[in-house]
Parts: structure tokens; C-alpha cells; sequence
């Protein structure tokens, strides 16, 4: 096996194998043979890095056989500099969601844990897919185990939210499907994304093209207004779910937008910029006003994901460099940050068995060491320079302003209502004097955490400080896109 399909099957055999043990009677072995498993995954998926030319745009690691040639589906595999770091990404929050599940999931353990790894192995699928038909096969297919997460192992709602999810993603992919469909017909029987990313295709159906991915992609974000499913999502989700959801599952939506709707409908994806400007604009400054309001950490960390992604199509349909670059550093700086804030919120839920913020108040007394990490990833979470959120907000606000002053000012002004509604739930939860009984009773984070933790602390303060190594990567590829999508696909 190439090594892209180490990546994508080594998670998903061995959350196969967990899924075939005994229940919880061997839980501390199932959890073990998990961390193994998340690790060996993520070790297979560094030398994509060691060994990537930077200075290339061409897909790497390129694996490409025949899989339904009746269809002429292929199984085509490929990363450029574009897809690499979601490939890292995934297999890195996985470690880190297993550690954070380890005495908290108490029934079903196997279960638990192998959902999260065939999910990883299909989540670096969607990333690393060429071929249309295999991309969607692999898109759908991360429904079902974040569906079953949600649904055994959430809160007193979790039907009714992975109902929800279910619902509103499989909708928007379904139009998806009948695009796909007609790009297949249309360049005489290919799936190959290359060869439909070179078809001239006529004013029309670019249009049409684009709304249809558009369906599946907003929603996925999720953009303003189809973004009602994920704080309830969010709120009944265990939390390795809500991590998993926030860091990885909202950029496939993000991700599709530059795999097929700029480089495929271009025409229409410059014609129909100023709406996705503009619905990018409202989660940015309307989300985040909304986020101020609420009185549930989770819900305001969901919020705050919606404003944080309308940065990511900010940046991709200004069509410039700097404004993509800055949206896929957003994306991977999200990952980091939307995990850590998720996995903070369970630390405290797991203590006091609540998400209110009225039931905290001066954690900082009991908890100082947690306090610490909390405000770290609190302040990541405004856009403080020095952490990996300044990184992608100052590129796309950059290049909002270069594009025209005004979207620059409306962008910028997530950074005021950023701070202003995480530094209030923080004044709240964490400083202070002691307002609450569980408060005063509450035990400092444990080894275990601590590690969970500090993997996301580094990863936050590296991004933060030393973003080099993520910009080089994509640079070349983010160019070649940029040249590909200026160029008309309008028939002579």
C-alpha cells in the first residue's frame, strides 16, 4: 500500500477491529489498542511532509487504480499543498480526542473509540480523494459515524440533533450528487476532478454547478443562514464529538469549495462572489453578536465557529493570495483552537455536569493550571498575535482591505466582537472570587489532561509563532488555483 492509503485504511481497520471486541469487559485494552492505532495513523502521515516539494503545485503521492470500470471510477488519490495539513490535522486531533475520551467513556468503549477512528481514516479520504465519485462516497460516509457519536453518546436532545445533522448535511449532498452526475455526462464518462476542472463549460450550467455545491458545501461550513444545525449539534455532542466536528468535519465544507466550485465554475464563482462576500460578512459580524448573548459555553464556542469560518470564505472569494493562503491557515488555526476551547468546556462539564456558565465562577482558585491553558486557548480564540488565530485573520483582513476598504473594516470587526464575548465568558468562568459550591471542590486537571492539553498548546503557540512551514507548503498550489480560476471556462 502508498502511503495516502496507509493514511486513510490504517485508521479504519483498526476502528474495525475495536468494533469487533467485547464490549466493555476488556474497556482498558480497547482504549490502548485505540491510542495505538491513533498514533501509528498519525506517525504514517509525517513523512507526506518530510517528504512534499514545496516548490511544486502538482498532486504528490499520486495512487491511481481502476475501482468501477464499468463508470470509469477510479480509485485516484493525490495531496497537494492545498489538502496536506487537513491530512496532518486529522490524524493529529484524532490522538488527541482519544486521550480525551479515556475515563470519560465508560459504556460502549470500543464502540466510541472505533467510531472515531473510521471516521479519521474517512475523513483523510475526503481530502485526499481525485475522483469525484470517490470523493462524495467518502464525504457521505463521515455521516455515519459522527451520526452514531452524537446519537448514542450525546446529551437528553441527541436524536433530535443527529437527526438534525443527518438531515440538513445529506440534503445540500444530494444536489451535489446530481452536479457530479452531470459533470460525468458531460466530459464523456470522467470522474477525474482534473479533467473537469479543464472542461469549458457554458455560462448556464457553471451557475447552476455552483449553487448545487454550494448546497453541500454551505452547509457543511456552516455558512449564515444554514448554520442553525450546529449549535444544537454541538450542544448534545459528547465532547471528542464536538472537537472532531469543529476542527475537521467543518472544513471538508471549506475544502470543497476549492476543490470544485472555484476551480470548476470559475466564471460563476467570480459572478457570484459578492453573495458569498456577503453571507461570509453576516456569520462574521451577526454570529458573533449572537454569540455575546449566550448563556451555554458550548453554544457560544459554536457561534464563535460560524464567525471564524465566514473569515475562511471571506478569504477564498476575494481571489487573491494572500486571501486564500489566509483562509486555509485560518482553517488548520481553527482546528487547533476550536478543539482545545471544546475540550476545555468537557474538562469543566466533566467536574460539575454543567455547560452554564452561572454554575462557574472563580475556577482560577481550584484550578490553576487548567486556568492557564484556558486562557491560552481563550486568547488564541480573539486572534492574540503570537497564537496560531492572529495567523489567518490578519492575512484574509489584509487582503479584505487591499479588496476594498469597507469588507476590510466589517471583517476586522470580528476581532472586537471575538474578545468581546470570549474575555466575558472567560471574566465569568475563570476570575474572580468563588461563586459557586462545585467550584470549591474541584481538583486540578490530571496527567492525562494535562498531556491532552499541551499537545494543543504547542500546536497553537508554533502555529502562532512560526506559521513559515504551513504558508510554504500551499503557496505553490494556492498560485496555480489562483491562475487557473482568472482563466475563463466560457466556450470560444
Amino acid at each position: 500500500m502508498e502511503m495516502l492509503s496507509l493514511a486513510i485504511w490504517t485508521p479504519i481497520v483498526f476502528g474495525v477491529l475495536l468494533l469487533a471486541l467485547g464490549r466493555d469487559e476488556h474497556a482498558n485494552a480497547v482504549r490502548w489498542l485505540a491510542l495505538t492505532g491513533a498514533i501509528i495513523s498519525f506517525v504514517l502521515t509525517l513523512p507526506l511532509y518530510a517528504q512534499f516539494d514545496t516548490a511544486s503545485a502538482a498532486m504528490q503521492f499520486v495512487e491511481n487504480l481502476p475501482w468501477i470500470d464499468r463508470f470509469n471510477v477510479n480509485y485516484h488519490l493525490g495531496v497537494d499543498g492545498i489538502s496536506l495539513w487537513f491530512v496532518l490535522l486529522t490524524s493529529f486531533i484524532t490522538v488527541v480526542v482519544i486521550i480525551a475520551g479515556w475515563e470519560v467513556i465508560t459504556e460502549r468503549v470500543n464502540q466510541y473509540m472505533g467510531a472515531f477512528l473510521v471516521l479519521s481514516g474517512l475523513m483523510v479520504g475526503v481530502f485526499c480523494a481525485l475522483d469525484g465519485m470517490l470523493f462524495y462516497v467518502f464525504f457521505e460516509a463521515t455521516l455515519i459515524p459522527m451520526y452514531l457519536i452524537i446519537g448514542v453518546w450525546g446529551g437528553p436532545n441527541k436524536i433530535y440533533a443527529a437527526f438534525k445533522f443527518f438531515l440538513y448535511t445529506l440534503l445540500g449532498s444530494l444536489l451535489m450528487l446530481v452536479a457530479l452526475i452531470y459533470l460525468y455526462i458531460a466530459s464523456d464518462g470522467s470522474f477525474d476532478l482534473a479533467t473537469w476542472q479543464q472542461m469549458p463549460l457554458a455560462a448556464t450550467p457553471q451557475t447552476l454547478l455552483f449553487f448545487a455545491f454550494f448546497a453541500a458545501f454551505a452547509v457543511k461550513v456552516p455558512m449564515w443562514p444554514v448554520h442553525t444545525w450546529l449549535p444544537d449539534v454541538h450542544v448534545e455532542a459528547p465532547t471528542g464529538g464536538s472537537a472532531v466536528l469543529a476542527a475537521i468535519m467543518l472544513k471538508l465544507g471549506a475544502y470543497g469549495f476549492l476543490r470544485f466550485s472555484l476551480p470548476i465554475a470559475p466564471d460563476a464563482s467570480h459572478e457570484w462572489a459578492w453573495l458569498m462576500l456577503a453571507l461570509s460578512l453576516i456569520a462574521v459580524v451577526y454570529v458573533g453578536l449572537v454569540a455575546i448573548v449566550q448563556q451555554d459555553m458550548k453554544k457560544l464556542v459554536a457561534y464563535s465557529s460560524v464567525a471564524h469560518m465566514g473569515f475562511v470564505t471571506i478569504g477564498f472569494f476575494i481571489f487573491s493570495e494572500l486571501g486564500v493562503s489566509g483562509g486555509i491557515v485560518q482553517m488548520i488555526a481553527h482546528g487547533f483552537v476550536s478543539a482545545a476551547m471544546f475540550l476545555c468546556i468537557g474538562v469543566l462539564y466533566d467536574r460539575v455536569h454543567s455547560r452554564e456558565i452561572a454554575s462557574y465562577g472563580g475556577v482560577v482558585n481550584t484550578m490553576p493550571k487548567f486556568t492557564a491553558f484556558s486562557l491560552l486557548f481563550a486568547m488564541a480564540n480573539c486572534g492574540l498575535p503570537g497564537t496560531a488565530g492572529f495567523v489567518g485573520e490578519w492575512m484574509v483582513i489584509l487582503a479584505a482591505v487591499k479588496f476594498n476598504f469597507w469588507l476590510g473594516t466589517l471583517a476586522a470587526s470580528a476581532l472586537v466582537f471575538g474578545a468581546a464575548y470570549t474575555l466575558w465568558m472567560v471574566k465569568r468562568v475563570y476570575l474572580g472570587p468563588i461563586l459557586n459550591d462545585d467550584v470549591k471542590t474541584l481538583s486540578d486537571i490530571n496527567a492525562r489532561e494535562f498531556l491532552m492539553l499541551s499537545l494543543l498548546a504547542a500546536a497553537v503557540l508554533w502555529m502562532g509563532i512560526y506559521p513559515k512551514p504551513f504558508t510554504d507548503v500551499m503557496n505553490a498550489s494556492v498560485t496555480q488555483l489562483l491562475q487557473h480560476v482568472a482563466m475563463s471556462k466560457l466556450p470560444l
